[in-house]
């Protein structure tokens, strides 16, 4: 019987995953049991793949990781996850471990750090970059010091945010994060108003652009 621990992959960049997993399958101690681009992908299969651990991407074909780990720890069903993104660590890392991440690391990271990140997290600690430890110290230390106005968003306005961002209409949003289409629309105009956006339209436009810019950065396979 294989003691290697079970990874399940979770990004929606079929260049991603397969580089992920070829690393992982090159280790004497892991292996991969499977491979997911969605969120709905992954909802369905994860008791048949049974992971030790999920490598999550927060940005899936049909929306977004975040609260496909929401709606895990919700159905009792949440396995250790390390996060893998190309979203900003500062205003996203802490949100993440407080919703259940073990591990948050950017996509540009050596792949020997991501896989000294996956046995962290399957050694019960936690797995963060140098520069996340040395900004959570920083924090400390300046926590009455302004914040961006990225940082100042709730943990729903933001989720709200990097959805439409993907495109997603206030129906799905809302299905994702089990709120009213009303609640929906109440977040969005909350988003409007803490970052000066005067019409939905411009909102949309915005959290597209703020995509656009972490999605066309170049993360190593």
């Amino acid at each position: 019987m294989s003691t290697r621990k079970r990874i399940l992959v979770v990004d929606d960049h079929p260049l991603v995953r397969s580089g992920l997993c070829q690393a992982i399958a090159a280790t004497a101690d892991l292996e991969v049991c499977g491979e997911a681009e969605s969120w709905r992908e992954v909802l369905e299969n994860i008791l048949a793949a049974a992971p030790d651990l999920i490598v999550l991407d927060l940005n899936l074909r049909d929306g977004s990781g975040w609260s496909l780990l929401e709606q895990l720890q919700a159905r009792g069903e949440l396995r250790p996850v390390l996060v893998l993104s190309v979203c900003d660590e500062q205003v996203y890392a802490q949100r993440m471990l407080k919703a259940g991440a073990r591990g948050y690391l950017m996509k540009d990271a050596p792949i020997e750090s991501v896989l000294e990140g996956i046995r962290k997290v399957l050694s019960g600690h936690l797995a963060l970059s140098e520069t996340m430890i040395s900004l959570t110290l920083e924090n400390a230390a300046t926590a009455n010091q302004p914040v961006s106005p990225m940082e100042q968003l709730s943990t729903r306005e933001l989720q709200v945010y990097e959805m439409l961002g993907h495109g997603l209409n206030n129906r799905t949003i809302a299905e994702h994060l089990g709120v009213s289409h009303k609640t929906v629309g109440t977040y969005k105009a909350r988003l409007m108003e803490k970052l000066c956006l005067r019409t939905t339209p411009e909102l949309i436009l915005h959290a597209s652009q703020a995509q656009v810019v972490t999605e066309d950065s170049d993360p190593q396979d």
